[in-house]
């Protein structure tokens, strides 16, 4: 694991004078990313630099990495699990290597098959790969967006880094906020590819490859899911396992492949020269991570957990529960508002663009915790995604019955009544997912997907922004989702959902949380269920394998019921929550107010005091809870005094 950064003069040559300290400091922005060494490589238009946490051949890993005559230089940021046999299968070819990196089969795939040794590889990654011959300069991200890539043109320089902080750290960058994606953030609590929250600096989105050639950039998906026929995927590695990803099957023969598929993921991503360990929630992903873990571990699997005060948020007792059934030397630790308070400083310094997960908090508090133990931890990230099991995949089905019912009925009685229900700060309680469910049940499919997990409707904007700030920004802030699913093959709005979840959700909010939370504290995280292979199972299934009534992961649950506990398969998904609605009111009210000061908002010009007024008397007094509003722009301003102040 590490952080790379770099960049190309486009139209001008021999224009890389004094650029070594300029990349020396890039690479110092990121340093968190990879503490253990630094690599930098430089020529006349070029420059690519690297932070190197070592993970795989401590003694001669270092980047960057070549390919015999050196015409092919590669920085990597990740691990590339099938590497030993790619590199077996390059040696019968004739190719010689110099390291036993993981990194240095790269240059050698690209020599035999150009861009299309994206085929080949799995893992997570994020690489920057330059052909001297070619004047051919390739960046890559993995395919569901595990490890991050920005990038952007200035002064006819392509700069790119796996942060923001790194690109920033370049003389030739003045960064601007992008109004149109701070629209996006207070919705969807993350600002989505390929916007980031600067004007002109990008993200990279998952599975796309970015190339230069002749003064030209370029960027193209290179794999995506296939929701009817998924092709084999050449990325396994294990013999006799895996078998067909199509035919009707029953869902006892299909649990069986996934038991195979997900066994093998979890054991490719067990290869470390340093210790490891599983993050254990409780809930049946982690679960099955660590069920499998310990089937191929040499030695005791070790295993970590996070508990809260607040017991309706607290599933540290499901955690343990697993452990002792599968044995696992086990660590726990716990998140007090007090330590939360005192989290969110120090999380502001190194979260260079806004996320109002509130989950990031204790992610960020068990990776440090993990790093006391290990320096690679397995999670069970993912499975919501592939296997439907996120409460919102099933309120769609409820919403098509709803809606069915008149509306004078609907918006005259039955959503008068949801919204009078009392208000309670309790984890998922029932007047939040119902008040939550019929302020959004009346839009499109898309809309409504994302209002369920987002925080500030598209109908509170018009409250929150002014004219002037809304007729400069994007009419539509959900087109994009709307355009990546009509291009799929989905078949169904659970698919659809999915797909668009595994893009945005997935890629923008779960795994930058969990990278950024781990990286600062240099602790490498891998996500099993996100093998290339088990994605393109899960989409190759019937959608009733994975929901049926209210029922998510039903395959996985068919896969794992005589390998863990039936109340742990079977037990409602409550996620990774923290209690902010309470923390606005007690420990965490001071900051509240003092970073949304009406005299701070009108000096800022970004959004309407009195409106954010009324939410914060209208949460105070118990009228409602705007707690994930509050926190939306509760952390934009905190980003906003680290990352815009100068």
């Amino acid at each position: 694991m590490c952080g790379i950064a770099g960049w190309i003069n486009l139209k001008r040559s021999d224009s890389n004078g004094g650029a070594e300290q300029v990349l020396h400091l890039m690479c110092d922005t990121i340093v968190h990313r990879g503490p253990n060494s630094e690599g930098l490589w430089l020529d006349e238009t070029v420059a690519l630099g690297m932070r190197r946490l070592s993970i795989i051949d401590l003694e001669t890993g270092d980047q960057p990495v070549f390919n015999c005559d050196r015409s092919v230089v590669v920085m990597m940021n990740g691990e590339l699990y099938n590497y030993r046999e790619v590199r077996a299968e390059l040696e019968k070819k004739g190719h010689k290597f110099t390291t036993k990196s993981d990194t240095e089969v790269l240059p050698h795939l690209y020599e035999e098959y150009g861009e299309g040794l994206l085929e080949h590889v799995n893992g997570m990654y994020a690489f920057s790969l330059w052909d001297s011959r070619r004047k051919k300069l390739v960046i890559a991200r993995d395919r569901f967006g595990e490890k991050p890539l920005y990038y952007g043109v200035f002064d006819d320089t392509l700069i790119w880094a796996s942060e923001l902080k790194a690109i920033l750290a370049h003389p030739a960058v003045k960064p601007e906020l992008d109004l149109n994606a701070l629209r996006h953030f207070v919705s969807f609590d993350y600002v989505p590819a390929p916007m980031s929250i600067f004007k002109g600096i990008h993200k990279l989105p998952a599975a796309h490859v970015l190339t230069v050639e002749n003064g030209e950039v370029t960027t193209r998906r290179y794999w995506d899911i296939s929701w009817t026929s998924s092709p084999p995927f050449e990325g396994g590695v294990a013999e006799g396992r895996g078998g067909s990803l199509s035919g009707d099957g029953t869902l006892v023969r299909k649990a069986e492949e996934l038991r195979d598929l997900l066994s093998d993921a979890v054991r490719m991503r067990l290869v470390s020269d340093v210790p490891l360990g599983i993050l254990l929630s409780g809930g049946i992903d982690s679960s099955t991570v660590a069920a499998f873990a310990v089937q191929h571990a040499t030695e005791r699997v070790k295993t970590f957990s996070i508990g809260f005060e607040e017991d309706s948020f607290d599933e540290s007792k499901y955690a343990r529960q697993v452990a002792r059934h599968l044995n696992t030397e086990h660590y726990e630790d716990k998140l007090s508002a007090a330590t939360a308070g005192d989290l969110i400083s120090e999380i502001g310094t190194w979260l260079d663009e806004p996320m109002s997960d509130g989950s990031l908090i204790p992610t960020f508090l068990l990776a440090r915790f993990v790093r006391k133990h290990v320096t690679v931890a397995l999670g069970g990230d993912g499975g919501d995604e592939l296997f439907a099991g996120y409460p919102m995949y099933y309120a769609h089905t409820v919403a098509a019955k709803y809606l069915a019912i008149p509306s004078i009925l609907r918006r005259g009685f039955i959503e008068p009544l949801v919204n009078a229900l009392p208000v309670s700060t309790k984890n998922m309680s029932f007047d939040y997912k119902a008040k939550r469910f019929v302020r959004a049940s009346h839009y499109d499919d898309v809309t409504r997907h994302h209002s369920w997990f987002g925080s500030f409707s598209v109908d509170q904007h018009k409250q929150l922004f002014s004219k002037d700030f809304l007729a400069q920004t994007d009419a539509d802030i959900y087109s994009g989702v709307r355009e990546l699913v009509g291009g799929s093959d989905a078949k169904n709005v659970i698919e659809q959902m999915q797909y668009a979840d595994i893009n945005y959700y997935l890629a923008e909010d779960i795994l930058t949380k969990v990278d950024r939370a781990a990286m600062a504290v240099s602790l490498e995280t891998r996500a099993p269920f996100l093998d290339p292979r088990v994605g393109q199972f899960a989409a190759s299934i019937p959608v009733e394998y994975k929901l049926k009534g209210k029922s998510g992961k039903v395959i996985l649950k068919e896969a794992m019921r005589d390998l863990l506990p039936q109340d742990i398969l079977h037990r409602p998904k409550k996620g990774f929550g923290i209690p902010i609605a309470e923390w606005l009111k007690g420990r965490l009210n001071p900051l509240m107010h003092d970073m949304l000061a009406p005299e701070r908002l009108k000096q800022q010009g970004l959004f309407n005091p009195d409106y954010v007024q009324r939410l914060i008397t209208e949460h105070e007094t118990g009228r409602a809870s705007h707690h994930k509003e509050l926190w939306t722009l509760l952390v934009f301003q905190l980003w906003s005094r680290n990352f815009l102040s100068a």
